[in-house]
């Protein structure tokens, strides 16, 4: 073959293969890339998934402390637009970015009415005490509201000790974990010395500040509750707790841990763990143990 000739195809072989290399590497990267966008979609649509579920739940407990048929009407129609849109985001595919935006739209417009329905509860009540004192100056304005607030004055005291899931603790990321003798974790109980409960008082700058005793509550497979930690009241009775402890909260995020020396016998299955603080319950969850 022609020198010449030779010499130019040889060269173009070579950007050939460099430009394939070049593609099939930018190609391999670009996988990646899409891949862990998908594994963050996934979380945050998991992450939207449970705040929906945590909002319909709120809606349930608000229901459980007044018995006026019209405002339990109210709450049921916002609670099962709540669900109807956790069905829907549960549907969705994770790559469908359209209809995860909205329904994230629609998260804020959730959590922005249940903050303000709560919040208006409460300023009814408190625009009712006031307006009773002033009843002769302010007639017309006391008679509108007590229009508006008819049946909550039998709710009223119970509606105030929780004035508004706006200020209501949170308790986040609760584990329950045995300890042995070596301070090491196992599933066995029978090797267990120790349980330590951790969990964490989510950022709740609307909660009132302050010195919070946060009451542990451990409920065994057979339905009595372990350790003697005392009792706490909890509406209108007293419950026993397995372990207390009192921390500085201040509207940020605080991390509570609390331990109990196993000083009966545990027998295996599942065990409920209930946070309680400031007269509520603010989280609860189930963990399952070997013999």
């Amino acid at each position: 073959m022609n020198k010449k000739i030779l010499i130019p195809l040889i060269i173009f072989c070579l950007l050939l293969a460099g430009g394939v290399a070049y593609l099939y590497f930018n190609l391999d990267k670009q996988k990646k890339v899409n891949q862990e966008m998908q594994e963050l979609a996934a979380l945050d649509k998991q992450e939207m998934e449970n705040e929906y579920q945590r909002f319909a739940d709120q809606y349930s407990e608000m229901k459980t402390q007044i018995s006026n048929d019209s405002i339990i009407a109210q709450l049921t129609e916002e609670q099962l637009k709540t669900q109807r849109l956790l069905k829907e985001l549960k549907q969705v595919k994770e790559t469908d970015a359209r209809e995860i935006a909205r329904l994230k739209k629609e998260l804020a417009t959730v959590r922005a009415v249940l903050r303000s329905y709560v919040l208006e509860i409460d300023s009814l009540n408190r625009l009712n005490q006031n307006l009773v004192e002033e009843n002769t100056r302010v007639k017309g304005q006391y008679e509108e509201a007590t229009k508006r607030i008819e049946g909550l004055n039998t709710e009223k005291a119970s509606l105030s000790e929780k004035v508004a899931i706006a200020a209501q603790l949170d308790a986040t990321n609760i584990r329950l974990i045995a300890l042995n003798k070596k301070n090491k974790s196992t599933d066995r109980l029978s090797k267990a010395t120790t349980l330590q409960v951790d969990f964490t008082i989510a950022k709740n700058v609307t909660a009132s500040g302050g010195q919070k005793t946060c009451y542990v509550r451990i409920v065994s497979p057979t339905g009595s509750v372990v350790g003697n930690g005392g009792s706490f009241p909890y509406e209108n009775k007293q419950l026993q707790c397995s372990m207390k402890k009192t921390v500085e909260y201040g509207g940020q995020e605080t991390a509570v841990t609390t331990y109990w020396n196993i000083t009966q016998a545990l027998v295996p299955g599942t065990y409920q763990v209930s946070i309680f603080a400031d007269g509520n319950m603010i989280g609860s969850r189930n963990f399952t143990f070997d013999k």
